[in-house]
């Protein structure tokens, strides 16, 4: 298959630079790329309050929070429940982790082999043997498919459950899932944030992997956490404010007038409601001592850091169990770099075509780390009696080509192998949630091409998040012209998870 060019936010060559930070604040044209942190930084950092002018422009280009909910649909009351959405931008390899095809001719099947696990008829590759030992705790899916092979309309399909208008790019015409949990089903825990990302530096920006709100409104883009926080550096920013910005934000009555006075004058108009909203949360989370401690790795054990991983992986891993025990409804993870020095014939994230890397180098040195953090998420998650009330899902936007491709890479500059984009097949791990695991959902032909059997969409898994949140997917939000638009357009739990 024919594969468009990586998008500028998505580097997927092994030696290109990571995006810097954006300069100059965001563009007050542009929704989706007011994120909480530059809405922060804009609003409640600068003053012991809030511009005039920048609630002008934040409403300008904001456009406003969406009536009320339309529809039949409801939320239910799984006031407790969460998901931990571990992200892998570029595509992994399902036939180098979770469906691998031993039988098939080599220019298909690879240079590893299948290992058994500790449950019969599952096997996964070689290079996780961690996995092997808990497959009981989790189901692998092998039959997502849907139409879109670049990498921004991938993310867009995947992230939103709706065909993007638009096929390449990352700004989101509809909203990411993770918005929806966020309308409709907010931390129940004052101080904690409900709807968090964690990314690499630089990786902050909203629109780098379509996490955008859409019509939604910028209250539910996600609290974007940026860094590597296996370092002793680590901090988040919002959390770690001088002492004199902790003076001048403790007076909450004083920063409250502050505001009422700008409300003033300003029209109450449904974009104000929704940055009032925005405002409170925020400010909430800077005062919450909740939510310093969730985001305190070093209130773990060494033993604990030392089972998910001293790394980017790992240590992230572990800070979304911390977030949704705290009290967070939906984690997202994106794991692309690991950490530490990266091989030159290997990837920045799972991009791996013959150009960006060595698919197979790239394999040995990625998953370990990758085994290390998710296994040890989900040994976690049993271990303290999370395995109902938090659901993980873990995926990236699509699958690999089933065929090997040899091309010069652009850092090594010998050939090497690789593989394209492939959305006809993909393979999802899931893990708790109450669901039924040890078992594998779905197939694909001899060469892992396109199901075989049970196929599925992106829209099933999130029919499934949904279901297991209490968030009805019929439930229906006016866009921005007005027209109700539900949750999911088609999709439905799936069934054999629900047992």
């Amino acid at each position: 298959m024919a594969h468009a060019a990586p998008a500028p936010h998505l580097p997927s060559t092994c030696a290109g630079p990571v995006p810097m930070r954006p300069q100059g604040g965001y563009s007050v044209g542009s929704l989706r790329q007011v994120s909480r942190r530059a809405a922060l930084t804009t609003g409640l950092l600068g003053l012991g309050g809030l511009g005039l002018g920048d609630l002008l422009r934040l409403r300008d280009a904001q456009g406003g929070e969406t009536g009320k909910p339309t529809g039949t649909g409801k939320t239910t009351g799984h006031d407790d429940t969460a998901v931990i959405f571990v992200w892998l931008p570029g595509g992994p390899p399902h036939l180098e982790t979770y469906d691998m095809k031993p039988d098939a001719p080599a220019e298909v099947r690879g240079a590893f082999r299948p290992i058994r696990t500790n449950v019969a008829g599952i096997d996964v590759c070689e290079l996780l043997p961690l996995h092997a030992r808990c497959a009981d705790r989790y189901s692998i899916i092998r039959s997502v498919t849907h139409d879109f092979a670049d990498h921004g309309g991938g993310h867009k399909r995947f992230l939103t459950g709706r065909a993007p208008k638009e096929p390449t790019g990352f700004v989101n015409d509809f909203p990411m899932a993770g918005s929806f949990v966020s309308r409709f089903r907010p931390a129940g825990v004052a101080g904690i944030p409900g709807y968090t990302a964690l990314v690499d530096a630089g990786r902050q920006h909203v629109d780098t992997f379509s996490f955008g709100a859409a019509y939604l409104g910028t209250s539910h883009t996600p609290y974007i956490v940026d860094g590597d926080p296996s370092t002793p550096q680590f901090q988040v920013p919002s959390l770690s404010l001088e002492e004199r910005m902790e003076r001048r934000l403790s007076d909450r009555a004083g920063l409250s007038a502050s505001l009422d006075r700008l409300r003033r004058e300003v029209d109450a108009g449904t974009s104000m409601r929704a940055k009032d909203d925005f405002d409170a949360r925020a400010l909430d989370m800077l005062t919450s001592p909740a939510a310093r401690e969730a985001f305190d790795l070093s209130r773990e054990s060494n033993s604990v850091r030392d089972r998910y991983g001293r790394h980017r992986f790992g240590q992230r891993a572990l800070l979304a169990r911390r977030l949704v025990e705290a009290g967070s409804t939906f984690v997202t993870v994106v794991m692309e770099h690991p950490g530490g020095e990266m091989p030159s014939n290997c990837c920045y994230n799972w991009d791996s075509h013959a150009v960006n890397c060595h698919i197979f180098d790239d394999a040995k040195w990625r998953m370990p780390f990758y085994d290390q953090a998710v296994t040890a998420l989900v040994e976690d998650l049993y271990a303290r009696g999370l395995d109902r009330r938090v659901l993980l899902v873990v995926t990236g936007e699509f699958g690999r080509t089933p065929r090997l491709e040899n091309q010069i890479g652009t850092q090594t500059k010998v050939h090497q192998p690789g593989r394209d984009h492939w959305p006809g097949a993909q393979s999802i791990l899931v893990s708790g949630g109450g669901l039924t695991m040890g078992q594998v959902v779905g197939s694909t032909d001899a060469r892992g091409g396109y199901p075989k059997d049970r196929p599925l969409s992106p829209n099933d898994v999130w029919a499934t998040v949904y279901r297991h949140l209490g968030i009805d997917k019929e439930l229906a939000v006016p866009d921005l012209g007005g027209r109700p638009m539900p949750i999911l357009p088609s999709g439905e739990p799936i069934s054999e998870l629900l047992g």
